[in-house]
């Protein structure tokens, strides 16, 4: 109801109003530190634990009760592994150990196709997963978001006059799962945003959306600068052209000479 001045007083939250917008804060706040603390405590324990029961004696040392040791002994003994598989004796070693597992009917199938995973993924030269794409699937007007994971090749690409990508399709909420498909590189749309943005919003199911498209802001930012830099330079040149005229002053034209006058005057007479 509006008092005598006529204004609708504001009705303040009460003490349970208050409480819950107060936990509501500490909720949005302490839930995303509680989960990465729990999650990253998790993969720790789990790697010591892993690391625990593949060396010998890893229980009977000093520091291995503590929280992390064995994450640690096990990224210097991946780099000790990575220093003698660049040597000869190693690639030798290595040689070896595919020989036997390519006679393995099942582990030689498995071990094949993790290598070449982890081959193409790790590799700095991949184009595997760098750009996120919109596909319109599963029929028209409807669309997904996907990643590119390289050009098609081989007998699939023979059979295709087009030229087609590989365009990897996640499921939602879990994106390590998913489908593949053969896509016209001219029916796709390629996104701005950045693999981790697009994640993120597969993951959430469309609820976490990025601000603003990384590139495309960098984008903005860059032609925003570059119509400044336009701008005041045309103010500059401006400003110059309107000193130059200024400073240029009117041809006046020289009086003729006394004797000269005098003598055309009298030439004139004498006519």
């Amino acid at each position: 109801m509006p008092d005598a001045s006529g204004e609708t007083p504001v009705k303040r939250p009460g003490v349970l109003g208050r409480l819950r917008s107060w936990f509501l804060t500490g909720l949005l706040v302490t839930a995303p530190v509680l989960l990465t603390v729990y999650i990253t405590w998790a993969a720790i324990e789990l790697i010591d634990g892993q690391v625990a029961s593949i060396l010998p004696g890893f229980n009977q040392l000093v520091f291995a009760n503590i929280p992390g040791a064995g994450l640690i002994i096990g990224l210097m003994l991946i780099t000790v592994i990575g220093a003698i598989a660049a040597g000869f004796l190693g690639r030798w070693i290595i040689r070896l150990g595919e020989s036997i597992l390519s006679r393995m009917p099942i582990v030689r199938s498995i071990y094949g196709a993790s290598k070449q995973i982890l081959e193409t993924v790790i590799s700095t030269q991949s184009d595997a997963f760098r750009d996120a794409v919109l596909v319109e699937y599963p029929r028209r007007g409807l669309w997904v978001i996907g990643f590119v994971t390289g050009g098609t090749r081989g007998e699939v690409a023979e059979h295709i006059d087009i030229e087609m990508v590989n365009v990897f399709i996640p499921t939602t909420p879990n994106p390590t799962s998913g489908f593949l498909l053969f896509c016209p590189r001219d029916e796709i749309i390629y996104l701005e945003m950045s693999v981790e943005d697009a994640v993120k919003l597969v993951v959430s199911g469309g609820i976490v959306h990025p601000p603003e498209n990384g590139k495309s802001a960098a984008k903005t930012k860059a032609k925003a600068k570059t119509k400044a830099k336009t701008k005041a330079g045309a103010k500059a040149a401006g400003r110059t052209q309107v000193k130059k005229t200024a400073t240029k002053r009117p041809a006046t034209k020289r009086p003729a000479k006394k004797g000269r006058a005098a003598k055309a005057g009298g030439a004139g007479k004498s006519d």
